[in-house]
């Protein structure tokens, strides 16, 4: 079996008579696992092939369906049993419903519905051998803070740390685009890999603290905080006035690395979006809580913009300053006029990150000033 066929297997399902007792002479009334009450599941029709009882994962089978193997179509994922001509013999069967073309092979099934299911999740399905073999070149070490998706990777060649991530939601234009021209003070992209369930991204490791880490030891005074808000401004600036704007839509704390050097990095591009002035709203609402612009969660009087980072940055500031954000404590003096302008319901009357490292220049100066 080559290394692909070892990562990636196809996915079919086995649900063997002898092995485990499911198959009744009639349909299912109760589920012959847990003896749930099937007709009062959601969706459940006894006419259907297979069941999978919502009360204990079991996967019960129809009595019409003649062999004790129940065949999925990896294109779409519909039953081939009960499609017309289809034989478990016949090598390859090309599915009725999407006109996939699938490898039928008694070698390659599943024997339980959590083997099945966890590979219908796998984040590597579907990739090539070339590109499993790429992958191969990178040993995981450990989970960043705990996250499944995002891991720290060394190569096997170098030495060198790297980071993967895998993303279930995310833009791979984005992603290409800021490989082949990359942001200064942003990680760089150095490979990437689709999948048919998630964009794997492999990026150079930034060593530091997350401002969150950094933040839940005390807030920052106005010096510090004004000193990373520029910086923060100036990679926003160059994402905003590219040929296409690109959108960040998710500034926060986790987000933001300070490196030993005090180099201020920003993450995780993967709610990001190319700005279409055409638009008058965001497809899909994506960002984080209080963080995000009225408009990015359906409010507001415009689809998400350069001006919706920049409402972020506001409230990034406040918490900074006072650990809070401004509905339970404003920052004082100059700073909360700044954050004030920033977190404006209306977008128009937002800074430009241009605007807004000029304004934070001269804070800059009264402060030293004192």
């Amino acid at each position: 079996m080559s290394l692909c066929d070892a990562f990636l297997k196809k996915i079919k399902y086995k649900e063997s008579l002898n092995e485990y007792p499911t198959q009744v002479s009639e349909p299912h009334e109760y589920c012959t696992c847990c003896y749930a009450t099937l007709p009062l599941q959601k969706g459940y029709d006894p006419s259907l092939p297979y069941w999978v009882c919502k009360g204990c994962g079991q996967m019960l089978i129809n009595p019409k369906v003649e062999s004790d193997i129940v065949w999925f179509c990896d294109g779409c994922g519909a039953n081939m049993n009960f499609q017309p001509g289809f034989s478990e013999d016949c090598g390859v069967w090309k599915c009725t419903d999407c006109g996939y073309e699938n490898k039928i092979d008694v070698s390659e099934i599943y024997l339980s519905e959590e083997e099945y299911q966890a590979e219908a999740r796998n984040p590597y399905r579907g990739l090539s051998d070339e590109d499993v073999l790429s992958l191969s070149l990178y040993s995981d070490e450990e989970n960043i803070d705990g996250r499944e998706n995002v891991i720290l990777v060394r190569s096997r060649e170098s030495g060198e740390f790297f980071i993967k991530k895998l993303l279930t939601i995310y833009d791979k234009s984005i992603y290409s685009h800021l490989q082949e021209y990359p942001i200064p003070h942003m990680p760089h992209i150095v490979e990437l890999y689709e999948s048919k369930n998630s964009l794997i991204v492999i990026e150079k490791y930034i060593k530091g603290c997350t401002l969150e880490e950094i933040l839940n030891d005390s807030v920052l005074s106005e010096t510090q905080v004004i000193g990373i808000v520029k910086k923060i401004c100036v990679i926003l600036n160059e994402l905003h006035n590219m040929p296409k704007p690109i959108i960040h839509r998710d500034i926060k704390p986790s987000n933001i690395i300070i490196t030993p050097e005090k180099e201020v990095y920003l993450l995780d591009m993967n709610v990001a979006k190319w700005y279409d002035p055409e638009k008058t709203d965001d497809t899909k609402y994506m960002g984080t809580q209080y963080f995000a612009a009225p408009e990015q969660v359906g409010y507001g009087f415009s689809a998400s913009s350069a001006k919706s980072d920049i409402y972020a940055v506001g409230m990034l500031m406040n918490v900074m300053l006072t650990g809070c954000f401004p509905k339970k404590k404003r920052a004082s003096g100059d700073a909360w006029k700044v954050i004030e302008r920033c977190i404006s319901l209306d977008a128009e009357e937002r800074y430009t990150a241009a605007e807004l490292i000029e304004k934070l220049c001269e804070m800059e100066k009264k402060v030293s000033a004192v």
